[in-house]
């Protein structure tokens, strides 16, 4: 039977020891009173709920899945799940990170970070509900209108609406250009939309009262291409605002779920068919403007679904953890561990260790990463200063790829390797772990394949700032090596950063002098420049952490096993992992040529 701790001791060390995320909220006037004992209590109730409410659904709705009624085309959720997103709004939780002035709990977006993360290692496929929610509330916050704003997000703040994006259809995913649903202009302002999108998640559900579909599509005179895309709200049932203000439900809108994708995994999430049929909607932001306005909620989904792959790793961990101390197959190659038992635990095998660490190492080096761009991202909507919101900015873009695909990838590694230590009982449903697994291969896809954020990474935010931002990254890098070079009992980490760092940087320029020579360099390249990137900001954390625990073992006061533990992981980290880039960078140098020059009769 699979099981979930909050790794609370974790989060604490990251957000207080290594990041000291309250200094930085003190720097930042609407946070300045949010210290660790509030960060730690509301973590330590989100850690109750996730843990007591939504991870006990997990399986079970694996298992449900969700139903569609065909004749009045509508979703009914697993069972447990709407009773849960009761409990979840009545506790406040959706408001956590919300604007005060629309009901939201104003806390810093570092601890809705953390509470996520505890959310998605619970139940991933719930979980997605309220944080497709959070991007909508988001995308209208920065671009509604203030009628739009007092009509919605007061309901999403509160949980008694939920949100959905809607993008995608049959004939286009990524190429959004491509789409055809349309949006026509009515005298009273707003539009009658028409079109069919596929592959939307949480689409239609009975977990909460109304549904706000945030939907791309095109105005009559709309340019071809992506620059002719608009954005519109487009609510399940129409709101009405009475006298005294208040807004409440109308009638039904003309957006239905056709169909529910049969899915590899997250069964418990409802990934729909949608068909708009004079659907009304408003615009949000302006005409042919919709892609900028939506990257809000992509970009806020993109974090997301890395932190998706977070939540994955660190519960696929703790449950091979117990299951390999438990298990016993075997001796030790050097020797009975337990001489009484008529086998060894198989934790003591080398690569049973080295599947349960590189979980390990992946989990904590993914959680410092997440917590640390989401306290840039409270730098970037917080600080009175300009220079400090811009650089903060730039940093988040050009992590946010290294987020999603990075973190993804690795969670697909962790909950391989955690179901192969169970061996046969991981390959069959009773044990939870290949639910793990199969949940964990979808966020490798939406969002922007993982391919798709390597392009960015390498195209966009590297090259196309001839380095501007990458730059500003590797100062940080920098200067931490500089700072702990004299450093005698750092230098195991120290001089294995530094030589990735160098290495990245030649990689960089050599593949910015071929691509502007031939731009499939740039797609040869890609996912393999990512991989390393994220291993160097890996490093970098791994490195950071590896010092406060060094710090913390010389006080003579400190006997926590924690931090041994944590230098363990950081030397596995350097020795067993980051040497993976030797080979990444080798194949990322190789070019376009082994992939362009066949023939496509010859495939």
């Amino acid at each position: 039977m699979a099981q979930y701790t909050p790794p609370l001791r974790d989060m604490q060390f990251v957000l207080h020891e290594l990041l000291n995320v309250t200094d930085e909220f003190k720097r930042l006037p609407r946070h300045a009173e949010v210290d660790a004992d509030t960060v730690n209590a509301v973590l330590e109730e989100g850690g109750k709920f996730a843990a007591g409410v939504l991870f006990p659904l997990n399986q079970s709705g694996d298992t449900e899945g969700c139903t569609l009624d065909k004749t009045h085309r509508t979703v009914t959720a697993p069972k447990g799940f709407k009773a849960a997103y009761a409990q979840y709004a009545e506790g406040g939780w959706a408001a956590l990170s919300c604007d005060p002035e629309y009901g939201g709990q104003g806390l810093p977006i570092t601890v809705n970070q953390c509470f996520y993360e505890m959310m998605n290692s619970a139940n991933q496929a719930w979980t997605m509900y309220p944080g497709l929610t959070h991007g909508a509330y988001e995308c209208l916050h920065e671009h509604g209108t203030p009628e739009q704003k007092a009509t919605y997000l007061p309901k999403l703040t509160s949980g008694q609406w939920l949100g959905t994006m809607c993008l995608t259809e049959a004939h286009c995913g990524t190429d959004l250009g491509l789409l055809r649903t349309k949006a026509d202009p009515q005298p009273d302002g707003s539009h009658r939309i028409n079109g069919s999108k596929i592959f939307i998640s949480s689409g239609d559900n009975d977990l909460a009262e109304n549904i706000v579909h945030l939907v791309l599509a095109r105005l009559p005179d709309a340019p071809v291409g992506s620059k002719g895309i608009s954005l519109f709200v487009v609510p399940k049932f129409l709101p009405k605002t009475d006298v005294q203000g208040a807004v409440t439900l109308g009638q039904r809108n003309g957006i239905f779920c056709t169909g529910l994708e049969h899915k590899m995994g997250i069964h418990g999430n409802a990934t729909c068919q949608m068909s708009l049929e004079n659907a009304t909607g408003w615009l949000v932001g302006q005409p042919h403007r919709g892609l900028a306005a939506m990257f809000v909620m992509m970009n806020a989904a993109r974090l997301g679904v890395g932190n998706q792959g977070l939540g994955l790793t660190e519960v696929a961990y703790q449950n091979a953890v117990v299951y390999a101390k438990d298990r016993i197959q075997m001796r030790s190659l050097s020797g009975p561990k337990s001489p009484s038992q008529p086998a060894d635990p198989i934790i003591v095998h080398p690569d049973v260790r080295k599947m349960l660490l590189t979980a390990r190492a992946y989990a904590e080096g993914g959680r410092a990463l997440a917590v640390y761009i989401a306290m840039l991202i409270d730098r970037e909507l917080s600080s009175h200063d300009e220079d400090v919101r811009k650089d903060a900015a730039d940093q988040v873009a050009l992590l946010t790829p290294i987020v999603k695909a990075f973190l993804t990838d690795n969670a697909w590694i962790a909950t391989s390797h955690c179901m192969q230590v169970f061996g046969g009982h991981g390959y069959i449903k009773e044990s939870g772990m290949e639910q793990y697994v199969r949940d964990a291969r979808i966020n490798m896809i939406y969002e922007g394949t993982n391919t798709i954020q390597s392009l960015d990474l390498l195209g966009r935010k590297v090259l196309g700032d001839n380095g501007a931002r990458f730059k500003k990254f590797g100062k940080l890098i920098s200067d931490f090596i500089e700072e702990e070079g004299v450093n005698e009992a750092m230098q195991e980490f120290v001089n294995p950063l530094a030589d990735i760092g160098d290495k990245v940087t030649k990689l960089t320029t050599e593949l910015g002098m071929k691509a502007f020579k031939n731009p499939d360099e740039v797609g040869a390249a890609a996912v393999d420049y990512l991989r390393v990137c994220g291993h160097l900001v890996f490093a970098y954390f791994w490195a950071r952490m590896a010092k406060v625990a060094l710090e913390k073992q010389a006080d003579a006061n400190s006997a926590d096993p924690f931090y041994k533990a944590k230098l363990a992981t950081a030397r596995f980290y350097f020795a067993k992992l980051l040497p993976e880039t030797a080979s990444l960078i080798r194949t990322a140098r190789a070019g376009a040529a082994p992939m362009m020059d066949m023939e496509e009769a010859l495939f």
